[in-house]
């Protein structure tokens, strides 16, 4: 939220065009990294989204993804419509209404069509991991399978990347499937959770290290250069690189020492909040900035708008996500398993023994 308020270089500070790293010059200097927070969600992903699906049927997998992931999403699309095309119309001046049907399957990324807020675009990226994590369940998921996924995901796809490149040949489809911008985030954060429910074994902290360095070192690479582009701050590649690390040491700290069992009030509601608060908080954050900065002091602008997004984010999960959810995550996972020819195969999960 930092980053996308008081760094990126939108001008809705006080209506007058000024930049946000401007209005926010001792500020700005630490949020503009904020942008790496989409590393961490990535890490995290590849440690929740195995927690959550080892040993489950494909049908499980899919109804559990389609109900935590929809109906918010819904809403939020529909919302953020709303606002851009009826609140707010100069900032959908680049967009279609048709975009908002492409937008609802959330595949708008697959489908070449513009996301309907900006920061969506990393749902893509999360739908193509949840189909590789689909064919894990198709196939049996094992802690054998998993790590050796673990190795050679990322080795593959940097592999037919960089081959690829340097023989002048295409390489749109290895970034389609294997994304290696990302899969070392991913695949590291699967290599914590073997750790973390299997043991210590010097194959799976390789997984890892390997990862976190390669998930480091791309991160850096595609962070330093947008960081200049959308901040006009120009930091040193390492200092991307050390972020990065660090950030796969903090979630293995939280997973794999005491830290584990340790509870914090709040924690839990704050883990609740993180989907809403994504989806909301880039458009209209900048809407009530722009509302507000012309008549409050710049501070008292951005607490009243971390405080209403966090409101509607609290909404958006006590009536949203709480009482649709779970009915829908029942609802997918009875409808997949009663596909014709294919819903037998879909409802059982695969465990093979190694």
């Amino acid at each position: 939220m930092l980053f996308h308020w008081t760094a990126w270089h939108h001008g809705h500070w006080g209506r007058h065009g000024e930049p946000a790293a401007e209005a926010w010059p001792w500020l700005s200097q630490f949020s503009s990294v904020g942008a790496l927070g989409v590393q961490l969600f990535f890490i995290i992903s590849g440690f929740v989204i195995l927690l959550s699906s080892f040993g489950k049927s494909p049908a499980r997998f899919i109804g559990s993804r389609v109900g935590r992931l929809y109906p918010a999403y819904w809403v939020a699309v529909l919302a953020t419509a709303t606002l851009t095309f009826v609140l707010w119309p100069e900032m959908g001046s680049q967009r279609s209404p048709v975009d908002i049907l492409a937008n609802l399957t959330m595949f708008q990324g697959g489908l070449g069509v513009g996301h309907i807020d900006g920061v969506y675009w990393t749902l893509w990226v999360e739908m193509k991991f949840y189909l590789w994590i689909l064919a894990f369940t198709l196939i049996g998921m094992t802690v054998g399978r998993v790590l050796v996924f673990a190795f050679a995901w990322p080795i593959v796809g940097n592999a037919l990347y960089f081959g690829l490149h340097a023989a002048g040949q295409p390489i749109d489809w290895v970034e389609h499937v294997f994304f290696p911008q990302y899969s070392a985030l991913f695949a590291g954060g699967m290599a914590l959770f073997l750790l973390f429910k299997f043991g210590h074994t010097p194959l799976r902290w390789a997984a890892l290290v390997l990862n976190a360095g390669a998930g480091s070192l791309w991160s850096a690479r595609v962070q330093q250069a947008e960081t200049l582009k959308l901040t006009g701050y120009d930091y040193p590649f390492w200092a991307f690189v050390a972020v990065v690390a660090g950030l796969f040491v903090v979630v293995a700290l939280i997973v794999l020492t005491p830290l584990a069992s340790l509870r914090v009030p709040g924690m839990t509601l704050a883990g609740q909040l993180t989907y809403p608060v994504y989806l909301l908080h880039q458009l209209w954050g900048w809407w009530l900035i722009y509302l507000l900065s012309p008549y409050l002091p710049r501070e008292v602008v951005l607490a009243l708008t971390l405080a209403a997004i966090l409101g509607a984010a609290w909404l958006l999960h006590r009536w949203v996500e709480r009482p649709l959810g779970p009915g829908l995550q029942r609802a997918v996972t009875a409808g997949v398993g009663t596909w014709p020819a294919v819903g037998r195969g879909l409802g059982r999960a695969r465990t093979p023994a190694s």
